[in-house]
């Protein structure tokens, strides 16, 4: 059975209101290797997380996702960028043999351009040359953990049509050892800000390469914020599931052959004691959801 899995939160009031939940409801666990680590004199060691999260992974038995953000995959050659890459395999890699995570994800975009961390992912230029990039840079990866892919982005602008972004992604996993990480909340939200139609965006993926579901719900951004009072989609994690997120999963689970987990994601600071309840009741019904799709 498809295992249904949760990001764990390196936040220790969150981890605390979660306490329970965490030990009777995921399946799996995912974590963002940048929340294992801190750095210190230009290099990264391990954090306090990392020996809670790698605990609870002894004591529950459960196995691990790695699903990152900073690897920077659209990231060019430069020292900064070639040094800071480095790092980020090494501490991998020492992590890899404690963790031991089945695949290694991370966000489609650059995050780290001449070495500067921008904390989100900036999109790329939908080019050969810059496929190619990342191409290299999921090879990098496959060096530390086999099994890697990229997360579909939740742009708020793209470099070009953002319904030719599937073609990219499919140039970008030309190699059919390399994985998507199907983010529904992104579609939605990018689909939302930018006026495409999510479904059609959905059937021009590589969803037989689909290794892995992101499930999120996400706001809109206060009107206030823009000078024509428009508001966008905010992929905030932050909420429950909307209705328009189940809809595109009942959509792409049965086209995910090769589906190997759904994990739901809820960002640290968001979570109240009153919203663990409605975080069972979305385990479960993603829970039935994958025995209903096996059936």
């Amino acid at each position: 059975m498809i295992p249904v899995g949760f990001v764990l939160p390196p936040d220790e009031a969150t981890l605390d209101i979660l306490g329970a939940f965490l030990e009777e409801e995921p399946d799996i666990f995912e974590v963002a290797p940048e929340t294992l680590w801190q750095q210190v004199e230009g290099r990264l060691h391990t954090n306090d997380y990392h020996a809670l999260f790698l605990s609870m992974g002894r004591r529950s038995g459960q196995r691990f996702l790695a699903h990152g953000v900073g690897y920077s995959v659209g990231g060019g050659g430069s020292a900064a960028e070639v040094y800071r890459r480095a790092q980020w395999r090494a501490a991998m890699a020492r992590d890899q043999a404690l963790f031991q995570f089945l695949w290694y994800t991370d966000h489609l975009g650059i995050t780290a351009p001449a070495g500067q961390n921008t904390a989100l992912p900036l999109p790329l230029p939908m080019t050969a040359e810059a496929a190619e990039c990342v191409r290299l840079r999921l090879d990098e990866m496959s060096t530390v953990v086999p099994v890697v892919g990229i997360e579909n982005p939740a742009s708020h602008f793209v470099c070009g049509n953002p319904l030719d972004e599937p073609a990219f992604i499919r140039s970008v996993l030309q190699n059919p050892s390399r994985r998507l990480l199907l983010d529904l909340a992104n579609v939605f939200a990018m689909a939302s800000n930018l006026g495409f139609d999510a479904e059609e965006y959905l059937a021009a993926l590589p969803l037989d390469q689909v290794i892995e579901i992101h499930m999120a719900g996400g706001t809109d951004s206060d009107p206030r914020w823009l000078p024509g009072g428009r508001s966008l989609r905010l992929d905030g994690h932050d909420g429950p599931i909307p209705p328009e997120v189940w809809r595109l999963l009942d959509v792409a689970l049965p086209r995910c052959s090769h589906l190997r987990a759904i994990v739901l994601e809820r960002m640290e600071g968001t979570i109240a004691d009153s919203d663990v309840g409605l975080l069972r009741e979305e385990m479960r019904r993603l829970r039935s959801c994958v025995v209903k799709q096996a059936a």
